[in-house]
């Protein structure tokens, strides 16, 4: 006969495993059983780190790259933009803080800077950009020659934008240009001296920019209006639809991710405007055709204020980041979700 023996508080001993015929590690009452870890293999291990090896070899070329021509920059501009530093003799040491961008709202020109950005801005939203959708609707349709046409109007665009303003230097010039000729020849009475005027200098530059960059938004636009299934359209037209409705309701809100994106760089470039506006007009008269570019370049390298051009540049880069943080969380949200939903479903 078999005997048991109990524990100094009368109690029985937990039976062990092999007493129960429980496996170690099963399942208790009332306990999710635990998931078995799948085992994994030194030669699938060293398959992993060959892998995460190979993709960082890849990307470092482009992070060394990144980090030297783009966060190296933008590390020195902000900490020279702290000092008061005419660009030579080694590091700055003459530290001011947040003087200078403290003056740059005391600036009178970078205020000027400002407004007329907005300016441009504007107008290239209002008038440039809805011009281009026009013509790419045009060109859309079915006529001859409608490929020279294409490359007509987006020649342009291919051409740098020192070449664009040398050219447009002789179109405006006061004496034989041709804008003033055709004025006379006509019996306009608009010849006068475009560049030189305040008053017209700035909407000549628009001019300049429309010509150069219109034929890049008419070829994105093109390539979202025949992105666009021809079905919808046609079932519209079979449904009694007009053609203003079809591209109210049909080719308009399938247009919107393509519309958004040509804003976006449309008022990016209006920020960075430099080498159009240098050769062109160097910013002048008296200011009325300057930019923050131009502005930050007349400091830095005629006036040896690099501290305070560093200044401007930090500004320029807050405005242009702090726009298009603010512009993709808010206008450009539904298509980065549609993208991201798409690669997922795709997966």
């Amino acid at each position: 006969m078999k005997t048991t023996t109990q524990g100094p508080e009368g109690q029985l001993p937990a039976p062990s495993s092999h007493r129960t015929g429980r496996r170690a590690g099963a399942a208790r009452p009332g306990l999710a059983p635990e998931r078995p870890r799948p085992r994994v293999d030194g030669s699938l291990r060293r398959r992993r780190r060959l892998d995460k090896l190979t993709i960082a070899l890849f990307l470092a070329p482009a992070l060394l790259l990144f980090v030297v021509l783009v966060v190296g920059p933008i590390a020195l501009a902000m900490y020279t933009s702290l000092f008061k530093w005419n660009g030579f003799g080694g590091l700055p040491t003459d530290f001011v803080g947040l003087d200078n961008f403290r003056r740059l709202f005391q600036d009178d020109v970078f205020l000027g800077d400002l407004e007329r950005g907005a300016i441009l801005v504007v107008l290239s939203v209002v008038v440039q950009l809805p011009f281009a959708l026009g013509l790419a609707l045009l060109l859309n349709q079915p006529m001859r020659g409608r490929a020279l046409y294409r490359l007509v109007f987006f020649a342009p665009y291919v051409l740098s934008e020192v070449i664009t303003a040398v050219l447009f230097t002789m179109v405006f010039s006061p004496n034989r240009g041709l804008v003033n000729q055709l004025s006379a020849a006509l019996g306009l009475g608009l010849e006068q001296e475009w560049l030189a005027n305040p008053d017209t200098v700035l909407y000549a530059l628009f001019f300049v920019i429309s010509w150069k960059y219109f034929g890049f938004h008419m070829i994105l636009y093109l390539a979202g209006r025949q992105s666009i299934p021809k079905e919808l359209t046609e079932a519209a037209l079979t449904d009694g639809a007009g053609t203003w409705q079809v591209f109210r309701h049909i080719t308009l809100p399938l247009l919107g991710p393509t519309i958004r994106i040509s804003v976006f760089l449309s008022i990016i470039g209006a920020i960075q405007l430099f080498d159009m506006v240098w050769v062109l007009t160097g910013g002048g008269p008296i200011h009325a055709s300057e930019t923050m570019a131009v502005t930050m370049f007349q400091y830095g390298f005629r006036r040896s204020e690099v501290g305070y051009a560093s200044a401007i540049s930090v500004a320029m880069f807050l405005i242009s980041l702090v726009f298009a943080l603010f512009y993709q969380r808010f206008v450009m949200r539904r298509d980065i979700e549609g993208a991201i939903t798409t690669m997922r479903d795709k997966r």
